[in-house]
């Protein structure tokens, strides 16, 4: 018993002694505006040790031994600051250190993680191919930030981009309109952090594992070759950290909906050499529109090694399983918009989508030298779908006369499978040089797309009317002896008409034996494109000059992988000019011409639709200024831009063949603000103007009506304020709105959607590690449609819901 008294009071005798020796060290970590540097990195080279600060850039190092030291603070962005120190024993050493920017030292390909919490974004790779700061970047950008679409409770892209300045969702699909400009999710124009990629179109996936999204305004084709004359959209994927971030959320609400998130996240080796992030996603939900639903698992596990300071490899994967049925749209009375309910759906209860899409990518950067580096990405994406749907056939149905039946749908089904594989490949080196005063950042690069469909893809489809002689076609009202008919003397549908007075009957189970097939082949196809192109910022004092060259030349084989195969060709050379000045300290002006190039596909060649078909040309002037507010805190862009294209395709009314317009043009002004005022209030808010009409058709004249859903007007505001303090610590609330204005449906047709406005709010809570959110949206239960085709092919706004989530940090 003695014995045991004593070696405890020695032991705390050695503690005691021991405590008093050892220092602590303590501070706060802040950047060039002021602000906190949020999980800045300090290390004790010495001793091999180190803490990250917290969000508040506060930090504390306790157990330090005397002795001298170098510290090291750093953070992705800024320049490395270094302090030595002479620690003495049971010393409590205040250091206080402020952190410049440095974007010249950043990362040439995204491998780290970001680490700011907050609605600002201050650097892009979108717009150079290497890290550059918005600021100096002479094109409009607009984004969301990951704590903006949390914040908002949003899953889907088609939500997020109402954010963005002249931006608007077109269907349900992926499928958006930029500037006047539409770009989809199946069309190989959306990037995935700078890379080529694709969705299934029909649905839109589910965006808990990105980072950010992005648009880079105005034609982008001298970076990433064919793409949209509107814009590009990046998303941006979650990328491991250096230090440990584990969060997990359950959420429900409107519609039966249930959603799991999980985001996990640190160092895999005491170095912090291998990093990981893993997100996992599951969502069952149901919607306001009749038989849809929606269940999807997402995986997306991504690592990054960093195997010296000047090599830096990340891998990534996306995995998402999705089942659900296709949506066309809502389907009214004969030119009456609200004759029929907003959750109508033409689907049948046997109807189903199911999709399955992997993205693998990997990528490399290399530092030969502090002037010299080299990048090299390859994205691989997979996709596979299983559809089998009842859908109008984008007409209503006929009597014997010919005449329209304005309460039927004509109908038609598809049932298909099919594949779809997309590999990119891009690779530049990137070098500093100085001439005389001018300093340089060059950048010689190289890119390989390629699309394919392999064989076994096809498609059996039901439509039209039934014949004499066994067979289905279009009702040819002026050779009735040719078609049968029914009891009400009108001609009998292959696949029964949708009765828009009786949905239920409509939506029954169909028996699939019944209708007379045709066959339809998807495949195979191939099209690819080579792409090299010379880049180079120059900058003198406060002049900056982004001057860029690109070739492009694209194959696409027609009757690939037969013996009637034939390759057609097109190239393009695709110059950029910009110009960037700075003002004063947060002031900046920009300048910019560019031109684009998007060549038309194998299904656009075809004679039965009107083809062969030129290429698309365009090119834009844009004008701007970018500025900070508050310290730093708020960023604003204004852009004033004009964009040309010729060649445009549109379908001619009624029909599948398509028509080559002479010239369109689009032009408008927009602004964008995203950051904070103070430091617990964050704000984003857009505008935008947009004049989009056909300037030159087919015959040479002018229409002058504004481009298929394309808002005049357009805007958005949310914000959020948090109290840090006092009773109701914790406790946040957000408030937001979005309008459009009146949109036209269809070129050269009278039918038109209203313009809407939409009320939503947010309630937060925050106590310890647990969040608490309450999202409702569409405070008015205000009826509105997001985009469509015609009255047969309207796409509602969801009505009045809500969402609750519950999450926990760790």
């Amino acid at each position: 018993m003695k014995y045991g008294i004593t070696c405890m009071i020695i032991l705390f005798s050695y503690s005691l002694v021991h405590a008093q020796q050892t220092a602590t060290l303590s501070g706060k970590i802040t950047n060039t505006p002021g602000e906190a540097a949020a999980f800045a990195n300090v290390y004790i080279k010495e001793l091999k040790r180190g803490t990250p600060a917290n969000e508040n850039g506060s930090f504390t190092l306790s157990g330090i031994p005397p002795g001298n030291y170098t510290v090291v603070i750093s953070q992705v962005g800024y320049n490395t600051e270094k302090r030595q120190l002479r620690i003495n024993p049971g010393e409590l050493l205040e250091l206080d250190v402020q952190m410049t920017e440095n974007v010249t030292a950043l990362q040439t390909v995204e491998v780290i993680g970001r680490k700011e919490k907050s609605y600002k974004n201050t650097t892009s790779f979108i717009g150079a191919k290497t890290e550059i700061a918005l600021k100096d970047l002479p094109q409009a950008v607009s984004y969301a930030t990951k704590e903006l679409i949390a914040d908002q409770g949003v899953m889907r892209v088609g939500d997020i981009v109402k954010n963005f300045s002249g931006v608007n969702q077109n269907t349900f699909y992926d499928d958006l309109i930029i500037r006047g400009y539409r770009i989809n999710g199946g069309s190989n124009t959306q990037l995935l952090n700078g890379m080529r990629t694709s969705t299934g179109f029909w649905k839109q996936p589910l965006a808990n594992y990105l980072e950010r999204v992005e648009v880079l305004k105005g034609p982008s084709s001298a970076l990433f070759g064919n793409a949209s004359p509107g814009g590009v959209i990046n998303r941006v994927t979650k990328k491991p950290l250096d230090e440990v971030r584990n969060s997990v959320s359950f959420s429900t609400g409107s519609f039966n909906t249930l959603r799991a998130l999980g985001d996990f996240t640190g160092p895999l080796t005491k170095d912090k050499s291998l990093l990981y992030r893993l997100n996992i996603g599951y969502e069952d939900a149901n919607s306001f529109r009749d038989l849809q639903f929606d269940k999807n698992l997402v995986i997306a596990p991504s690592i990054s090694f960093l195997p010296t300071d000047r090599t830096r490899v990340n891998f990534d994967l996306i995995y998402n399983s999705s089942k659900s049925r296709l949506d066309r749209g809502q389907s009214t009375f004969k030119d009456d918009l609200y004759s029929t309910s907003i959750s109508r759906s033409l689907s049948a209860t046997n109807d189903y989508l199911n999709e399955e899409t992997y993205i693998v990518t990997i990528a490399l950067n290399h530092r030969f030298t502090d002037q010299l580096s080299f990048s090299a990405s390859y994205i691989r994406t997979g996709y596979n779908e299983d559809l089998l749907e009842h859908r109008g056939a984008n007409q209503y149905a006929v009597d014997s006369l010919g005449r329209e039946i304005p309460d039927q749908i004509a109908m038609q089904v598809f049932q298909r499978k099919r594949k779809r594989f997309i590999d990119n490949l891009s690779a530049f080196f990137n070098y500093k040089a100085q001439t005389g005063v001018l300093d340089h950042n060059l950048i010689a690069g190289y890119d390989y797309a390629q699309q394919e469909i392999p064989r076994g893809g096809s498609q059996l489809q039901a439509n039209g009317y039934l014949t004499t002689d066994g067979g289905t076609r279009a009702y040819d009202k002026d050779n009735p002896q040719d078609f049968r008919f029914g009891p009400d003397g009108n001609p009998i549908p292959n696949v029964a008409h949708f009765d828009l007075t009786d949905p239920v009957a409509s939506q029954q189970l169909k028996d699939m034996n019944n209708y007379v097939y045709t066959v339809r082949s998807y495949g195979p196809e191939l099209y690819n494109s080579h792409g090299v192109y010379l880049q180079d910022q120059i900058s003198w004092e406060k002049l900056k000059i982004l001057v860029g060259l690109r070739y492009d030349y694209y194959t696409d084989k027609l009757s690939y992988d037969t013996p009637d195969e034939n390759s057609i060709h097109q190239e393009a050379f695709l110059p950029r000019i910009g110009v960037t000045y700075s003002v004063t300290d947060n002031i900046n002006l920009y300048g910019t011409y560019v031109q684009g190039f998007e060549p038309q596909t194998a299904s656009n060649m075809d004679p039965n639709l009107g083809g062969p078909f030129d290429p698309l040309e365009s090119n834009m002037i844009e004008f701007g200024g970018k500025s900070s507010w508050f310290n730093g805190k708020l960023d604003a862009t204004l852009a004033l831009y004009q964009i040309e294209q010729k060649n445009t395709l549109y379908a001619q009314p009624g029909t599948d063949v398509l028509q080559q317009i002479g010239k369109d043009r689009s032009r408008g002004v927009e602004i964008d603000l995203n950051g904070r005022i103070l430091p617990h209030w964050s704000l984003s808010a857009s505008y935008s103007f947009i004049e989009a009409e056909i300037v030159k058709d087919a015959e040479g004249n002018h229409s002058g009506i504004q481009k298929p859903n394309t808002p005049k007007h357009q805007g958005n505001l949310w914000t959020r304020y948090n109290i840090d303090h006092g009773r109701f610590n914790g406790l946040g609330a957000g408030f937001g709105t979005n309008f459009v204005t009146e949109r036209v449906l269809q070129q050269n047709s009278a039918q038109t959607i209203p313009g809407y406005t939409l009320l939503n709010a947010a309630l937060y809570y925050t106590v310890n590690k647990f969040t608490l959110q309450l999202n409702l949206n569409n405070l008015t239960d205000k009826t509105h449609w997001v985009g469509g085709y015609d009255y047969i092919r309207l796409f509602p706004g969801t009505p009045r819901n809500w969402l609750l989530t519950v999450g926990y940090s760790f």
